[in-house]
């Protein structure tokens, strides 16, 4: 669990930055195999489709990934552990492996949050992977794309519903790959989470904080190593920086907060990861937790409009 010294930090700085907190070779490399062969299904079904001119199955993963991005296919929906907020089919893709199920079940992870917010722990569904590639690569129309390119500085209050601002969520960063500020790592502004929420704005689909109102020189990059987890507040100003290195950096957002509380997403499905008090309420079937999932895709299928944020996207001040 978290020293008394970490928590205190995470108390007063809004984050908490903790380096290979994850075991690699349990926790990490798991989820890196089963995406090395998720990747070459999709590309087999785009060949087979005729998307993709070939499998290139001799390239390494990330050398694949370019060629597969720069061929139009999709491979971050496809490859993401949530539903879109909107357009949603019921064929829109998703990943649901039972070793990204694990991770969100790290006893390793669990311990750390159960040290901010206490033994009972529901996981929240408001959670993506992020493997972006280079900016040199990434297309104009995908340059608001947070899956892909730069994520606009936000609070995670201010991209879930007002109903969940007296939830005490925790989000966990989770680094695959080596994060640092040439390839795109986090950025926070310390202590912001004591001034309420700001203002978001829709840009070209990606809610964020104007820049106007972002103390830019505040700014702290937060580097992290492979297994490394950097914990912030709902109300902790980030984003990140673009990807200026030749890789893809890897990453997940993982978010949790106590059972019972409200997640902010209520159309999406979560579950308990962790009960003290119930240990029988505990999620530990991968099936059952992937079939939640198909099971709101087929609800959502086709619904038109899906509220999944507060704000006015006619608000002036976003103008």
């Amino acid at each position: 669990m978290l020293t008394s010294e970490q928590i205190s930090d995470f108390h007063e700085n809004g984050f908490l930055a903790v380096d290979r907190l994850l075991d690699f070779e349990h926790d990490v490399q798991p989820v890196i195999e089963e995406y090395q062969k998720l990747l070459d299904a999709l590309c087999e079904q785009w060949v087979a489709e005729g998307r993709l001119a070939e499998s290139y199955s001799d390239l390494p993963f990330e050398e694949r990934l370019v060629e597969v991005y720069r061929a139009g296919c999709d491979y971050y929906q496809a490859f993401d552990i949530a539903l879109p907020n909107g357009g949603i089919r019921a064929d829109t893709p998703i990943h649901l492996g039972p070793a990204v199920f694990n991770l969100l079940r790290s006893p390793r992870l669990l311990s750390a949050v159960e040290s901010l917010i206490g033994g009972e722990i529901y996981s929240n569904p408001i959670q993506h992977v992020r493997i972006k590639p280079p900016l040199s690569v990434v297309a104009e129309e995908h340059s608001h794309n947070a899956l892909v390119s730069a994520t606009h500085w936000h609070q995670d209050n201010g991209v879930a519903l007002p109903e969940a601002d007296d939830t005490q969520m925790i989000t966990c960063w989770v680094a695959v790959s080596q994060a640092t500020p040439e390839n795109g790592c986090l950025q926070v502004l310390p202590k912001s989470h004591r001034h309420g929420i700001d203002l978001h704005c829709s840009v070209g689909g990606q809610l964020g904080i104007p820049d106007r109102l972002i103390e830019q020189e505040e700014a702290k990059p937060v580097p992290l190593s492979p297994g490394g987890v950097l914990f912030f507040h709902p109300m902790c100003k980030h984003g990140s920086l673009d990807n200026k290195s030749d890789a893809f950096r890897w990453s997940f957002d993982l978010r949790y907060n106590p059972v019972g509380q409200t997640t902010g997403r209520p159309h999406f499905p979560g579950f308990v990861a962790q009960s003290r008090q119930n240990p029988a309420s505990v999620l530990d079937d991968h099936r059952a937790w992937a079939q939640l999932w198909l099971d709101a895709r087929a609800r959502l299928a086709d619904v038109e409009e899906i509220k999944h944020n507060r704000w006015d996207a006619d608000d002036p001040l976003c103008a």
